[in-house]
């Protein structure tokens, strides 16, 4: 395979300049910390399905800016934070990222673009940076729409109720002092 083509070495400048795309598809267990974010093992994990778009936009008196577009999904099971049972969760990544020269570029011109901004590379793990965005795409709060299992919708602490019925101190003390001022 030529060398700007294989995903983990990715040659950017030519691979954006030519306006390329690369797609694939993997098992989750090639995406090992993707992988640690699934839950449970009765529900199977979808396959991550990836696509890259490389392009270059052209800019007056500053060559071409380098564009990479990333699309990535998988279906992923995790554990539903109402019923605490496994939920597969469809996780979709869309990002643009451009590219610039070094760290310094990218570390000024980061806070004021809309876009992320990484350092150009022609030796470029692609791979990494779909399963980076897989990462960051997961939900905070993963839930079923509805639950499997009927949850209970009320919860009684004994401890509160016999704490309730006991005498409050403070009223003991209003009683104290309304007796001392006559």
């Amino acid at each position: 395979m030529d060398k700007k083509l294989d995903p983990q070495h990715l040659d950017l400048l030519s691979f954006a300049r030519e306006g390329a795309a690369l797609s694939g598809e993997g098992a989750l267990t090639a995406w090992p910390r993707l992988f640690e974010e699934q839950f449970g093992v009765d529900v199977l994990a979808g396959p991550v399905l990836w696509h890259l778009q490389g392009r270059s936009v052209p800019k007056l008196g500053h060559g071409d800016e380098i564009w990479l577009d990333l699309n990535a999904e998988v279906s992923l099971p995790m554990q539903c934070q109402r019923c605490l049972s496994p939920v597969l969760t469809k996780v979709l990544a869309q990002q643009s990222f451009r590219f610039v020269a070094d760290e310094a570029t990218a570390a000024a011109l980061d806070d004021e673009a809309e876009e992320d901004i990484l350092v150009i590379s022609r030796d470029f793990d692609a791979l990494a940076l779909v399963e980076d965005e897989l990462i960051l795409s997961l939900p905070l709060v993963p839930l079923h729409d509805t639950c499997p299992e009927v949850l209970p919708t009320t919860a009684v602490d004994p401890e509160f109720e016999m704490a309730a019925e006991r005498p409050n101190p403070f009223g003991v003390l209003a009683g104290l002092k309304k007796g001392s001022t006559s």
